[in-house]
């Protein structure tokens, strides 16, 4: 380590108790007491899900907000992040679940209306550019709401247009597509995500994450067969592309917004590699000696990319040395070395109590980052 180390921290949220950008601020406060000579930059990271635009604006994207509809159809105040004519559009800030009441869940209802209104407020601010992070849903869809708010329109046998809501899918008889928005086709259209499920049965949308959305097994075979439909109705509108992107990797995510996406033109990548080329990870990795990832539970499913797996191979590849931090650790040391991180703090180590750990995560994510001046930094 140089005489002067230098400390690049991007790591995620740790959900339901810090956001990305607290946990930047308390890993800093943390080494900085017992390594006060250090250099850390912060440069906090989503993959796609709920916090993109945080992290978005965190790298100095401007913050636009605007009303639209929620899953519910309720007005919320929803953002969208941009730069230049760079767009970074969160589906979650109009569509999640966060946006739901407490308890509610709406499984076979909840539309993505508003989610193709911040898409068209996007455009509306010239975005040339526009990474679509999808993740954190109330919405089993299929990106249909989203559709109808670019100018799609799908109706039913009478001619009327079907009720918001995944279900109602299934009495789509004809889709018009002609209408949507024309500006879309002259975009880069990204769809950045963390899953790469298609469309519907086993492993789609409704079976993996229905149940997450409040969905009972017979909700999700209402919503498998409604989402199968409209995947056929859409072969009628748009031929046979509309079947190859319901089998594509990412058509499940976000409850299937992301077939509606690649239905508009999108391309998929995965949400932490889009990202982490939006922050600016590149150069700001270039400086650094150290870097610290993480977030909320390392796990099983954090190799599957989350945040923390993409960063530390971004890192390995530059050479440059790895930990973690979190608040619950479910990875074996050699699995962690795999991943390319050389070690991993978790609060549990230093408050056993897992309620404390949540309530009080920010002052023992200090004393964690404490643990890693010393060890790194000393």
């Amino acid at each position: 380590m140089n005489r002067t180390p230098r400390v690049l921290i991007a790591a995620d949220k740790f959900k339901g108790s810090l956001t990305a950008v607290q946990v930047a601020e308390r890993v800093t406060a943390g080494l900085r007491r017992v390594a006060p000579r250090a250099e850390v930059e912060a440069l906090p990271v989503a993959d796609g899900g709920d916090g993109t635009v945080d992290a978005a604006v965190a790298a100095g994207f401007e913050r636009r907000e605007l009303r639209v509809a929620g899953p519910l159809g309720d007005e919320v105040t929803a953002a969208y992040a941009l730069r230049g004519d760079t767009a970074v559009v969160e589906m979650a800030e109009a569509s999640g679940l966060q946006r739901l009441p407490a308890g509610v869940f709406a499984p076979l209802t909840a539309s993505t209306y508003g989610s193709g209104e911040l898409l068209r407020a996007a455009l509306d601010a010239g975005a040339r550019t526009i990474v679509f992070g999808v993740g954190g849903s109330a919405t089993t869809d299929g990106g249909a709401g989203m559709l109808a708010a670019l100018g799609a329109r799908f109706l039913d046998a009478d001619g009327e247009p079907v009720a918001p809501g995944g279900a109602a899918l299934r009495d789509v008889a004809s889709a018009d597509l002609s209408a949507l928005d024309a500006r879309l086709s002259s975009v880069d259209f990204v769809l950045a995500s963390d899953v790469d499920n298609p469309l519907t049965g086993p492993k789609g949308a409704p079976a993996v994450y229905g149940p997450q959305k409040g969905a009972s097994p017979d909700d999700v075979a209402t919503l498998d067969a409604a989402l199968a439909h409209f995947a056929t109705v859409l072969e009628k509108a748009i031929g046979a592309r509309a079947a190859e992107y319901a089998a594509a990797p990412g058509a499940g995510a976000a409850g299937g917004i992301g077939y509606g996406a690649l239905v508009l033109g999108a391309r998929f990548r995965p949400g932490i590699e889009v990202m982490l080329d939006v922050l600016g990870f590149a150069p700001a990795l270039d400086r650094a000696d150290l870097v610290v990832t993480g977030e909320g539970s390392l796990d099983e499913q954090t190799l599957h990319g989350k945040a923390p797996a993409g960063v530390a191979a971004a890192a390995r590849a530059a050479g440059k040395e790895v930990v973690a931090v979190c608040g619950r650790l479910a990875l074996p040391p050699e699995v962690l070395g795999q991943a390319g991180i050389r070690r991993a703090y978790a609060l549990t180590e230093v408050e056993p109590d897992v309620a404390k750990c949540i309530a009080d995560a920010g002052p023992i994510l200090e004393r964690v980052a404490e643990n890693i001046g010393r060890d790194f930094l000393g």
